[in-house]
């Protein structure tokens, strides 16, 4: 069968959720969710109103890095004590801090291509930090979903803001994103006429 007698199949469809506690990975998610859609429809969702049955085709995930891993009802209690202390200059996200990614990874989110990880975490070697975007990244492989792009970190101060150059480099990796999602549908959804 030549390429002729094949239509492509609608465009990916791209759903955005992230955790974020003091803006920097809202602002990550807002920012790559710019770079998808130069190319593809994206939606970009806080944890506290994302359903985990996203009718998608790529899921893209992010969340801090709290203690090497994904934050924990008492971390996020934390991360609110700080905000309460006028001395770190810190503010607290708008949305609700109930739920973390780590809460809603157990509901089993679902993608019809696959997913993609990242996170915020402390500019530092990630040995010392660890990574959200691995514990996803596992959580997402044990459910069977399958890893689109390799996950990617966008590093913050020790005032837990994002370093100046990150915002664009999450445009060019929301960009690359896309290209993976449209390659992705180019080998997989071609259907036959």
């Amino acid at each position: 069968m030549n390429d002729s007698t094949l239509t492509p199949a609608r465009p990916p469809a791209v759903a955005v959720v992230y955790e974020s506690l003091f803006g920097s990975t809202r602002s990550v998610a807002e920012s790559l969710t710019e770079g998808i859609r130069e190319q593809l429809l994206a939606t970009v969702t806080p944890i506290s109103l994302a359903s985990p049955s996203a009718d998608c085709d790529i899921l893209v995930v992010g969340a801090p890095t709290h203690a090497h891993s994904l934050s924990t009802p008492a971390s996020r209690a934390e991360a609110e004590r700080w905000a309460r202390d006028r001395a770190r200059h810190l503010t607290l996200d708008d949305s609700p801090h109930t739920t973390g990614m780590r809460e809603w990874l157990e509901r089993r989110p679902t993608a019809r291509l696959g997913y993609v990880a990242f996170d915020t975490r402390v500019d530092m070697p990630r040995i010392f930090t660890g990574s959200a975007a691995t514990a996803i990244g596992r959580r997402l492989k044990k459910y069977g979903l399958r890893e689109i792009l390799a996950p990617e970190s966008f590093l913050v101060d020790s005032h837990s803001r994002l370093l100046s150059t990150e915002r664009d480099r999450a445009v060019r990796w929301g960009r690359e994103i896309a290209e993976a999602a449209l390659a992705l549908t180019d080998e997989t959804a071609r259907i036959p006429r």
